[in-house]
């Protein structure tokens, strides 16, 4: 019975993720703009001419974990909007969501985290970038919410931009949580919760 070959192109795609799956993990050791692209591709198992036929630089290999960092947790935000339960309980659902995809992509969360202040200079404007889009598109969902309806496009993309800053600042702490202790998520939790209804409570009062 023969053994099926892989295609050319899935040849290609599972070397380009060995090399993204080796700079995220030594990244995690390193940093990642301490990287040689020599170091990459011995943990890749790859030799250094089959790197240039993905990337053209580094710089273009944190592109790509940028890319693979923020499309994971665009997909889990999007599919909870589309969850009518909650657009009506946005805050603590808003926690929930947040600890669990950093839970299941911590090692992403992480490098996004180390390179967000202190990365390249490429690496950091791509997280930047993420991150503006992510508020534009938390704030295209803030919009519904019937307390915010009078407002101004500005002003609804400034409290999405609130909670966005909250959310990154809690997501690092979720990432130096040791495993096993749900108490210290409930508490992450809490405290997230808490700030983003002291946000809510300034609603009501504030004019456009």
């Amino acid at each position: 019975m023969s053994v099926p070959v892989p295609s050319r192109q899935a040849q290609k795609e599972r070397t380009r993720e060995a090399i993204l799956a080796a700079a995220l993990g030594l990244s995690h050791d390193h940093g990642f703009a301490q990287l040689s692209l020599r170091q990459v591709t011995r943990a890749a198992g790859v030799v250094p001419t089959a790197f240039y036929r993905h990337f053209d630089s580094m710089d273009e290999v944190g592109l790509a974990l940028v890319e693979q960092s923020f499309g994971t947790l665009r997909e889990m935000i999007r599919g909870a909007q589309r969850d009518p339960d909650i657009v009506d309980n946005l805050i603590d659902a808003s926690a929930d969501v947040l600890v669990a995809a950093v839970k299941h992509n911590r090692e992403h969360f992480a490098f996004v985290a180390r390179e967000r202040l202190g990365g390249s200079a490429a690496v950091r404007a791509a997280i930047q970038h993420e991150l503006e889009l992510f508020i534009s598109e938390l704030a295209v969902f803030l919009a519904r919410v019937p307390q915010l309806s009078g407002w101004s496009s500005n002003d609804v993309t400034m409290v999405s931009g609130l909670f966005v800053r909250n959310m990154v600042y809690r997501a690092e702490q979720v990432v130096e949580t040791p495993d096993g202790r749900p108490d210290l998520e409930e508490e992450i939790k809490r405290k997230a919760r808490r700030e983003m209804r002291m946000v809510v409570l300034g609603f009501r009062d504030w004019k456009s």
